[in-house]
């Protein structure tokens, strides 16, 4: 784009003028879904992160101004800005299956015969009943059947976020709620 024109895109844009608005998204898509697909390795959070800083500039495009690199200065801003959001949600998904392999473990740290593994399995069971019906369900599609939370959303039809806030509010709940029941003697 020379100049002038770029110049006309960008205040379209910012005025709000949706031909501009897709002319911005055609022109700069490439750039912003590399950028990201580049840092987080990860093709489908590409994709993700590029609808949400187009999403982000749109909402925010009155604070746009006109400076140096132009709109797509800006738009990279907005990118690195939103890459670093997926790269600090990625950390906490990472302590959350953690917390989930810590609470399993001292739930069930090895199968324990007779009525004291039991009582474990009775307390986790009755523990995970407690949840919220859609908590419960992606936990068990997490845990017993083995699925990825990109696998939990495509078989239930949720959004990716939703299953990983039900993930970490289930696993924040039971990790408080057996940490309180006090450790079964061995014998």
């Amino acid at each position: 784009m020379d100049d002038e024109y770029g110049d006309r895109v960008a205040a379209g844009f910012a005025a709000g003028d949706e031909d501009c608005v897709a002319l911005v998204y055609r022109r700069w898509r490439p750039l912003v879904h590399s950028l990201a697909r580049r840092t987080l390795g990860d093709e489908r959070e590409a994709e993700d992160v590029t609808q949400q800083v187009f999403l982000a500039a749109w909402r925010g495009r009155n604070g746009y101004r006109p400076g140096p690199g132009g709109l797509g200065a800006w738009l990279t801003g907005i990118t690195r800005h939103k890459v670093a959001d997926a790269l600090a949600a990625r950390t906490r998904r990472a302590r959350a299956v953690e917390a989930a392999a810590h609470v399993c473990a001292r739930a069930r740290p090895e199968p324990v015969p007779g009525p004291e593994g039991a009582v474990e399995r009775v307390l986790v069971l009755g523990e995970l009943a407690r949840l919220p019906a859609a908590q419960q369900r992606v936990l068990r599609l997490a845990f017993y059947a083995d699925l990825s939370q990109s696998q939990i959303a495509d078989r239930t039809g949720l959004p990716l976020g939703t299953v990983k806030s039900h993930m970490r509010r289930a696993l924040h709940v039971l990790r408080r709620s057996l940490e309180s029941v006090p450790p079964q003697p061995t014998r």
